[in-house]
């Protein structure tokens, strides 16, 4: 099979024609007309809750309905997230996907493992995540890890036993977010430094959000993630969580460790209108979604939106493109997919010439 169009590589859009089965097996460049529309890598969400009234915490169907919702957006890998919840319903949830990682392919986009964003995590920077915070104790951290399911976890490195989690999570390969934390630069630093001194991979959750601000004197986790030269960061770009001067100043800073996620909620693609998140009740207005309280609940974004963001912000189009799929598969260790080379899976997203999706392909074959 092959696709004609303006292929979106990571220096540059060249004209030209992608030929690939389950992978790419040859990207040639054309000198004649080709369709007005784009080809790029399949995008990559490594924070995703839910979308299109589904959310991961309800189980099985429900992952498989969030991620072919967030499929026709033209994700075609993401690790499904959890929320904070009781302990019993974080460990169902891993155990679903874990039977998703089990039984393989079910026609939609690749789920290499979970995210577990909660409940180990700091209780006064909670967020939008329920009152069900608990410490990562070593019995517990096993638990997590025996189910097989895992690919990342958010915690705060301040709190009781991180030190101690975060060295049983590197070794079982598990790469570490700091996140939802009160951690000052110090602490965030050798948190980076403990995780990747132990040959893990660390990075930051949603960067800005649910962590203390950079101030003059107190330059806080975001800092400490910026000026590491191998730490990664999340960063959720509907232009409400992060103004789009950040964005800027992260991106230059930080270059191929910025990745874009969508921390996106059950209500992604329903509109405005009464939702929930983790059992709190949630209101979607102008495509902002709050609890009652006014506390930014997750949001409604997907990365095909992101895309169109950043460009809006001043990116190229080759670096949107990286920032939702080269820059994460990289984080995650997916060497396998994330830009449009030859021997890559073909994860293709097609878009025309207005940013839009048309056309998803997953491992080659056409998904939407």
């Amino acid at each position: 099979m092959n696709i004609d169009g303006h292929i979106v590589l990571p220096d540059r859009v060249m004209p030209g024609r992608v030929v690939f089965d389950t992978s790419i097996t040859d990207v040639r460049p054309l000198s004649h007309n080709v369709p007005d529309r784009y080809i790029l890598p399949g995008f990559i969400d490594g924070h995703v809750h839910g979308g299109g009234g589904a959310d991961t915490m309800d189980g099985p169907m429900a992952i498989r309905n969030m991620a072919m919702f967030h499929m026709a957006q033209g994700t075609t890998t993401l690790l499904p997230t959890t929320m904070t919840a009781p302990w019993s319903d974080i460990t169902e949830t891993l155990y679903a996907v874990a039977d998703i990682l089990r039984n393989g392919a079910f026609g939609g986009p690749s789920i290499p493992g979970a995210h577990l964003e909660g409940p180990f995590i700091n209780p006064h920077r909670r967020g939008a995540q329920p009152a069900h915070t608990l410490p990562p104790t070593p019995a517990r951290v096993s638990a997590v890890i025996r189910t097989g399911a895992v690919k990342l976890v958010t915690l705060a490195p301040e709190v009781e036993h991180a030190d101690t989690a975060i060295q049983q999570f590197v070794q079982a390969g598990i790469r570490v977010n700091i996140g939802h934390t009160q951690a000052d630069h110090e602490q965030a630093e050798r948190a980076i430094c403990r995780i990747c001194g132990g040959g893990g991979v660390a990075g930051g959750t949603h960067m800005f959000n649910a962590m203390p601000p950079v101030m003059a004197r107190a330059p806080g986790p975001a800092t400490a993630l910026m000026c590491s030269e191998d730490a990664y960061a999340e960063m959720i770009f509907d232009t409400h969580h992060v103004h789009p001067a950040l964005f800027r100043l992260a991106h230059r800073v930080m270059g191929r460790r910025l990745v874009f996620v969508t921390d996106a909620m059950r209500a992604t693609g329903m509109g405005d209108g009464p939702s929930s998140l983790g059992g709190q009740d949630v209101m979607v207005l102008d495509g902002v979604a709050r609890l009652q309280d006014g506390t930014l609940a997750g949001s409604v974004l997907t990365l095909d939106q992101a895309v169109r963001n950043a460009i809006q912000a001043g990116a190229s189009l080759p670096q949107a493109a990286a920032l939702v799929s080269t820059h994460a598969a990289n984080w995650l260790g997916l060497h396998d997919r994330g830009v449009i080379m030859h021997g890559r899976r073909a994860d293709m997203v097609v878009m025309g010439p207005d940013l839009m999706v048309q056309e998803v392909w997953v491992a080659g074959r056409r998904s939407a």
